[in-house]
C-alpha cells in the first residue's frame, strides 16, 4: 500500500476508484474530481496488479496531491467486488463520512459528484441511474447495445425483487453508517454481480436508496472488461443469492 497527505487532512469524502489497465484514464479522473473542490476529500484507489503501470501512475499521483491518497496494490485480478470491499473498508478505517464509488474510465461524471453528496443529506445510499427519468446511455451506442443494457437490468430486479431502476450501476455515494450496516465483508459476488448484491442487501436492510440520473459515457481510452458470459453467470448467482435470503 503507498499513500500520501493525511496529515492535518480530516478525510470527510473518500473516493474509491479500482483500476485495471486505466494508465490514460485515472490521471485524468483524479485532475477531474480534484478541480471540483470538495472538502475533505480523499482518494483510493484499488490496483489489480495493472501490467500497463496504472499502479505506479497512481503511486506518482499519491505523491503529487496534497491531500489523502492511498494506493492498495494487489498481485493480479481479484474481480471487481473484491476492489470495492478493500476499498470500503480502508475508507471506513480513515474515518470518512461519506463513500462515493466510481470507475477509473470516465463513464461516470465527476460532475455529478457534488450533487449525490447533497443528496445523501436525505438518504443513505444515492445511486448514479441510467434508467430513471433524466439518465440516459452514450448517443454512440447502437439499439442492441442498448437493449442489452436496458433488459439485462430488468431481468436482474427482476430476479431479486428490486426498486431501483438501475441495479448494475457502478456509480454509488454511501453514508459510513449504510456500509456498516449492509455488512461488506459478508458480500459473495466478485464480479457482475457485486452491484446488484449491494442494491439487495441494502434493501432488505430498509435502507433509504434515492436515484440521482446521470449519462453514462463510454470509456475515452482502454478497452471495455465487460462480457455476455460475465453476465449470464452474475445473474445465475443473483438467483442463488435471492434463494438463500
Amino acid at each position: 500500500m503507498t499513500s500520501s497527505g493525511g496529515e492535518g487532512h480530516s478525510l470527510k469524502v473518500a473516493i474509491v476508484v479500482p483500476t485495471y489497465n486505466e494508465a490514460e484514464n485515472l490521471p485524468l479522473l483524479i485532475t477531474e474530481l480534484i478541480a471540483l473542490d470538495i472538502a475533505g476529500l480523499g482518494f483510493i484507489v484499488v490496483d489489480d496488479g495493472s501490467p500497463d503501470g496504472t499502479g505506479e501512475i497512481a503511486d506518482d499521483l499519491a505523491e503529487e496531491y496534497e491531500g489523502l491518497f492511498e494506493v492498495i496494490h494487489r498481485a493480479s485480478k481479484q474481480g471487481l467486488g473484491k476492489s470495492y470491499i478493500a476499498g470500503f473498508t480502508r475508507a471506513l478505517e480513515l474515518g470518512a463520512e461519506r463513500i462515493v464509488q466510481m470507475d477509473a474510465d470516465l463513464s461516470h461524471p465527476p460532475v455529478e459528484v457534488p450533487e449525490m453528496l447533497a443528496a445523501l443529506e436525505d438518504a443513505d445510499i444515492v445511486v448514479g441511474s441510467r434508467y430513471t427519468k433524466g439518465g440516459g446511455v452514450d448517443p454512440s451506442w447502437s439499439f442492441i447495445r442498448r437493449q442489452i443494457s436496458y433488459w439485462g437490468g430488468v431481468g436482474i430486479r427482476l430476479v431479486l425483487g428490486l426498486k431501483i431502476h438501475d441495479a448494475t450501476s457502478g456509480f454509488k455515494a454511501y453514508r459510513r453508517a449504510a456500509l456498516e450496516t449492509v455488512d461488506i465483508h459478508r458480500l459473495k459476488l466478485a464480479g457482475y454481480g457485486f452491484q446488484p448484491e449491494v442494491a439487495y442487501r441494502a434493501q432488505k436492510a430498509g435502507l433509504r436508496v434515492v436515484e440521482h440520473p446521470f449519462t453514462f459515457l463510454d470509456r475515452t481510452a482502454g478497452k471495455s472488461k465487460m462480457s455476455a458470459g460475465i453476465a449470464a453467470e452474475a445473474i445465475y448467482r443473483l438467483i442463488l443469492i435471492r434463494l438463500r435470503g
